[in-house]
């Protein structure tokens, strides 16, 4: 019986998510098959009626094809091009956690919340990592670091696109293409599209087993990277099964958001949007010095430089045709660092707090 009741909703979302897209489409949304469905699945998650499901393993497979993407773009070129920008990208990872530390001070005086529980959820790019390690410090607030950190993704998802699609960069919307062309299906089955297809799934593996930062997205980049460097040229993901990553990806992501479990909705989700829009203005600013020190076009260097996850990223990357390899190495290489910088350096300014105010008299 529940595995029935599963399917059914699954089913049910899985058609919420398509009418999404599809009305997305139509009104010539920027990246539909993402923001649609998002938004539809956001929607329809708030109705009591109406219990959507969306399996993890779902997301997980638009990653891979959506890293298996990405991972072709790292030629010797690319790779050469990016070790160079190592310094800077330090640089300007530190200004950006730097810049939101400060944001979060300012968030915890207004909402009354302790500090450590705003920093946590305004730590950008590692969602998932800053909601595991708010499991592991005493004293945060889970709850409210899952709400701050979706909603920051789900708000510069919607806002980065409108800036890309705008005036100044002058890209134009590609709505949905029907291109299922059959030498870009038998290049995917040939013996070459297999051993990338291989190889990628037995790095997914390897990440897991590493427990390293989303293994579903960069082990399929690091495994198609890799053939790619060594010489090999694996097949081109044709556009229809792009626009089904980021199906598969933006109806997970509606999921996410549940402020029905939080105390003081309305003034924590204001703080929130208030947060997020700074963050992107001032990721805006860092992307302008960006643009007039080097050669990197403005729709690359905000999506190197935007605070949201790599895969969102990414796909909006390969939308307007920005620099793939340099968005998912500026990306790549905050994810890596907040995943193996940040926690430790959280947990020793906790602890010192915490012993400082056991030693404060009362």
């Amino acid at each position: 019986m529940k595995l029935e009741d599963k399917k059914t909703r699954f089913l049910i979302t899985l058609l919420i998510a398509f009418i999404g897209g599809v009305v997305f489409t139509f009104l010539h949304i920027p990246v539909p098959w993402l923001l649609g469905p998002m938004t539809a699945v956001l929607i329809g998650s708030r109705n009591w009626v109406i219990r959507v499901y969306w399996p993890v393993l779902i997301r997980d497979a638009g990653l891979i094809i959506l890293g298996y993407s990405i991972g072709l773009s790292f030629t010797k070129e690319a790779v050469i091009q990016i070790a160079g920008k190592l310094p800077l990208m330090l640089i300007l990872t530190l200004m950006l956690i730097s810049f939101c530390a400060g944001i979060a001070y300012f968030i915890s005086k207004l909402s009354g919340i302790d500090y450590p529980t705003i920093l946590v959820g305004s730590i950008p790019g590692g969602l998932s990592q800053m909601i595991t390690f708010s499991e592991e410090v005493k004293g945060i607030n889970i709850t409210i670091v899952t709400f701050l950190q979706v909603t920051r993704v789900i708000m510069i998802i919607f806002l980065v696109p409108f800036l890309i699609y705008g005036p100044f960069f002058k890209n134009s919307t590609s709505g949905f293409t029907i291109d299922i062309a059959d030498n870009a299906v038998q290049a995917l089955l040939s013996s070459t599209g297999l051993l990338f297809a291989a190889v990628c799934i037995i790095c997914v593996f390897l990440g897991k087993k590493l427990k390293s930062p989303t293994p579903f997205l960069l082990g399929p980049i690091t495994g198609a990277a890799i053939l790619t460097l060594s010489g090999l040229h694996g097949p081109e993901i044709p556009n229809f099964m792009l626009d089904l990553s980021q199906f598969m990806i933006g109806a997970y992501i509606g999921l996410l958001l549940k402020p029905e479990k939080l105390q003081h909705k309305t003034k924590i989700l204001t703080l929130a949007i208030i947060s997020g829009l700074v963050m992107v203005l001032f990721s805006v600013g860092l992307s302008m010095l960006l643009v007039h020190y080097y050669e990197i076009t403005p729709s690359t260097s905000i999506l190197s430089l935007s605070p949201g996850g790599a895969d969102q990223m990414a796909i909006l990357a390969h939308e307007v045709h920005a620099d793939l390899a340099m968005v998912t190495g500026f990306q790549l290489f905050r994810l890596i660092f907040i995943f193996f910088a940040v926690p430790p350096v959280l947990k020793f300014i906790f602890k010192k707090k915490r012993l400082k105010q056991k030693e404060t008299p009362i």
